[in-house]
This record gives C-alpha cells, structure tokens and sequence, in this order.
C-alpha cells in the first residue's frame, strides 16, 4: 500500500468531534491490530497518561451521529458502552501503552496523517482568509466606485439645471426693457 493511499484512509478515520480531531477506539484497535476490548483496558490500567486533553469518551448523542453518518459503526448502535476518542496525543500515547511493534509503526502512519490533515486545514483556512480579503476588498472598491458614480451623477445632474437656467435665461424677454444703443436702425 503507498503512502498517499494508506494516509488517506487513516484520514477518513479523523473525525471532527467537541471542535478536534479525533480517532474513535474501534478503528484504532483495528489499525493497531488489537481487540477493541483490549486496547481500552490498556488505557485504563495506564489512565495517568491519557488526560481529558488526550482522550474522552462520547456521550449517547455523539455516537448515535457517528452512527447514523457512518456504517462501519453499526455494531456500536446496542453497545451499552459508549466508544473512546482520541486526538493526535492519545494516539501516540497508545503506541506506548500497547508496545508493539505493530502500534510503533502505526502510531507514526497516524501521525503523519494528523500532520497533513493539519496541513490541508492549515492550507484551506489560508485559502478561505485570501478569499475573504479579496471580497472585501472588491466590496470597497464597489463602495469606492459606487460613491464616485453618484458624485459624478450629481455633477451632472447641477451642470445639467445650470445649462437650464442659463436657457431659461436666454429665452426670458427682458422686462425693464433693453439697454444700449442701436446701430443702425430706429
């Protein structure tokens, strides 16, 4: 199996659950080719290496959504036990605990995968702040361009009623009469 293949499926194994990225304990055991059973009490016989920030475990309503959004879960639809998830540092964390060389390995495939994950987040949010700033940047301009267009509109609409005031003048017949001499008539 290549990297890029092998990486892609552990990445469609991460999950976005409470705003992190996590690893659920039945496809862990599975990549670490160990009983679901028996990697969990490995982390309670070693609790004090998995803190709150490494590991939690999913309430009902979580795992009924990782249920319903994904097949491979259905198993867990009865189970009485809600399933255990881990970040980045819990499944390193486990490597340690389980000592194999199986978990060694694959702990480090899992972290890489973490990294690019990171990475194409890392890279999409950057993209979306770039996008973002060409909006607004586009809007300003538009504004920008918008108040010009009504500047300009103004202008001409003041020299368009001086150009009727001045016709308006010209076409008035003078009532105090005309003034100045005439050149060759009465």
């Amino acid at each position: 199996m290549s990297n890029v293949s092998e990486i892609t499926i552990i990445e469609d194994r991460i999950f976005i659950i409470r705003d992190q990225q996590v690893m659920i304990d039945r496809d862990l055991a599975e990549l670490y080719n160990v009983e679901t059973k028996a990697l969990n009490q490995a982390v309670k016989r070693n609790i004090d290496k998995f803190p709150e920030d490494f590991r939690f475990q999913l309430t009902t309503e979580e795992k009924n959504e990782l249920v319903t959004n994904c097949d491979r879960f259905d198993i867990l639809k009865h189970s009485s036990v809600n399933p255990q998830a881990f970040n980045e540092h819990g499944v390193l964390m486990l490597a340690n605990v389980l000592k194999s060389v199986i978990a060694t390995q694959m702990s480090i495939r899992l972290v890489r995968a973490f990294v690019q994950l990171r990475k194409a987040i890392a890279t999409n949010t950057q993209v979306q702040l770039e996008i973002s700033q060409i909006k607004y940047n586009v809007e300003q301009i538009a504004k920008k361009q918008r108040g010009h267009d009504q500047n300009i509109e103004l202008l001409f609409e003041y020299i368009d009623r001086l150009q009727e005031k001045e016709e308006k003048r010209e076409t008035k017949p003078n009532s105090k009469g005309e003034i100045g001499f005439k050149v060759g008539g009465k």
